[in-house]
């Protein structure tokens, strides 16, 4: 197989299938269930273990919504439907494609943080790789037994330590990985096939489960310090070995590991942390598409990051970069942790912090230097930001008397609470619309409801990464990059903030509909296969090659003919 291009199943070339019978049926990547025509039912073995009748996938797909309605929580929808994906691939994505607005929060933020914490309580069927400090030695081995016959190109990989404001949820962060890798298939159209979720289930420090006799994980407390990156070093060397053309993504590692991690490894192989470099591109793609809509000059805005873990790092990094190549100066981005404005008047028990931290002869200019000044009230009545993006997962945190001194000295202030689920957002919507009396920009990371104020409506925005990673992975993947640069991100965000239409700025939304999402995508994918040629870290295309590139590698939804093998 091609290194920059996968195997696409074609409706016009039957696929040789060596399973027959209930072999067949319970392989989710080749199962049609009712849909096995007659003629493949006699070939495999098939006949009289279905029904009769033989239904299209059109009718397949009506009858599980049909199903779906009837259910009234979000958790239940969650379970059937990750049940359908353990048993019919093809299915799962048609349903999914065919109403991605309404089913994204289920598959993933918000209702995966639910499914995360009680997946133990709720599993059915393994799905992806776990991989534990037991298998210390023989990782290769794991990685090559759980993908036999599998051409894999993309990899989602978490240790489940930082989830979506959640925390450490040990061998419950595959939910995350499933739901990523769903998103990339169903937002840029890479074949189910080629993708692996993976869990590093290094232990956990949640003692709730610790104590929980049905918990599944590796029951230990989590690995730390050179034992722990050891693990990883090894885990990375089997992940080169075994997937040579494969893109690894990092996701949900805890902030001074994900910084670390990524550091390290972002020029060994090809990766990138989707919390730190997602994040970053989607909040910048935010702030450029309000630039659009207002005519502000990205130069001369004033930044404010309620939250430094991960998150607060990306958006930070990806800001500065953005500003330094518009030919912007060093005027300042606040960061704050959860003791206040970052200042480099004492160490930080995480390294990274030390580089958004302000000098303190600046805190001082803003009168921020004392310890009790530094809340964020006081940060933005002195330093007096245009910009306010959360990352804090503290619900509230955007009050009534921090939006309203914000709009004091800004004519249209642009405010994110990106902080999921959306039980942790800093700010509402509808409180925020109403406190800057219709003037702020918002956007959020959870999906939240229109807004009513003053007989406008204002559509929502949602800031969130499936804007950017989707994208920026299958671009990264099909130019053939060495590795993943910071202006390859900045390009990603480019294109999101282009994507944005005339009509949805007017609405309020500094982010497309998430029903666009795979136009979208490909939009970004072709402006990450762009600057990687520019940069010389991918091949060198012409447009016409990208588009053409893209076509050839997009997965859709369908059941191809089968013949025995």
């Amino acid at each position: 197989m091609s290194k920059f291009l996968w195997q696409i199943p074609s409706p016009d070339k039957p696929e040789p299938v060596a399973r027959r019978g209930y072999e067949l049926i319970r392989d989710p990547l080749l199962n049609k269930g009712s849909a096995f025509p007659q003629d493949e039912r006699l070939k495999f073995g098939l006949d009289g273990l279905l029904p009769t009748r033989v239904n299209t996938m059109d009718e397949q797909a009506a009858r599980f919504c049909q199903f779906l309605a009837r259910l009234n929580e979000p958790m239940n929808k969650y379970v059937e439907l990750a049940e359908l994906h353990d048993r019919n691939e093809n299915l799962f994505y048609r349903v999914l494609m065919d109403d991605l607005e309404n089913l994204m929060p289920i598959v993933y933020t918000p209702t995966v943080g639910e499914a995360t914490r009680e997946f133990s309580h709720v599993f059915r069927r393994g799905r992806g790789v776990w991989v534990t400090p037991d298998h210390r030695g023989r990782i290769e081995e794991i990685l090559r037994n759980g993908t036999v016959g599998r051409d894999i190109r993309l990899m989602v990989v978490t240790d489940s330590e930082s989830i979506l404001g959640i925390g450490d949820q040990g061998a419950g962060g595959m939910a995350i990985s499933i739901g990523k890798l769903s998103l990339y298939c169903a937002g840029a159209g890479i074949p189910p096939a080629n993708t692996l979720p993976v869990c590093l289930d290094v232990g956990t420090n949640n003692v709730s489960l610790l104590d929980d006799k049905l918990y599944l994980g590796w029951q230990h407390r989590r690995l730390s310090g050179d034992a722990y990156f050891d693990f990883i070093e090894e885990f990375v060397d089997a992940v080169v070995e075994v997937f040579p053309h494969a893109l690894l993504q990092w996701e949900d590692f805890r902030k001074n590991n994900a910084a670390i991690l990524l550091q390290r490894y972002r020029d060994r192989f090809l990766s990138f942390n989707d919390d730190i470099q997602g994040t970053g591109a989607v909040a910048l793609a935010g702030i450029l598409a309000a630039m659009r809509k207002c005519g502000g000059d990205l130069r001369e805005q004033r930044f404010v990051i309620h939250g430094a873990g991960a998150a607060g790092l990306g958006i930070a990094r990806q800001i500065e970069s953005a500003v330094n190549a518009a030919g912007g100066g060093e005027f300042p981005i606040a960061c704050l942790d959860s003791r206040g404005l970052l200042v480099a008047d004492s160490g930080f028990a995480d390294g990274y912090k030390a580089d958004l931290a302000w000098p303190a002869d600046l805190a001082r200019q803003f009168d921020l230097y004392e310890p009790a000044k530094r809340q964020l009230a006081n940060v933005v009545e002195s330093f007096r930001p245009t910009v306010l993006i959360g990352t804090s997962g503290t619900p509230g945190a955007f009050d009534r008397n921090i939006v309203e001194t914000m709009a004091e000295h800004c004519e249209h202030p642009v405010i994110m609470p990106f902080s999921n689920p959306t039980d942790f957002a800093e700010g509402r919507p509808e409180e925020i619309i109403r406190w800057t009396r219709g003037r702020a920009f918002v956007a959020t990371g959870s999906p939240f409801a229109d807004v009513e104020y003053e007989g406008r409506r204002y559509r929502i925005g949602q800031g969130n990464n499936v804007f950017v990673f989707p994208g920026l992975g299958i671009g990264s993947l099909l130019c053939g990059a060495s590795r993943i640069t910071d202006t390859m991100i900045t390009a990603a965000s480019t294109a999101l903030a282009a994507e944005v239409s005339d009509e949805e700025l007017a609405d309020g939304m500094l982010y497309p509909a998430v029903s666009r999402l795979r136009p979208v995508s490909r939009v970004v994918a072709a402006a990450v296969m762009a600057q990687a040629g520019k940069e010389c870290v991918g091949q060198s295309l012409t447009d016409e090659e990208i588009e053409a590139r893209l076509t050839a590698a997009s997965w859709s939804p369908a059941y191809p003919k089968y013949v025995p093998a």
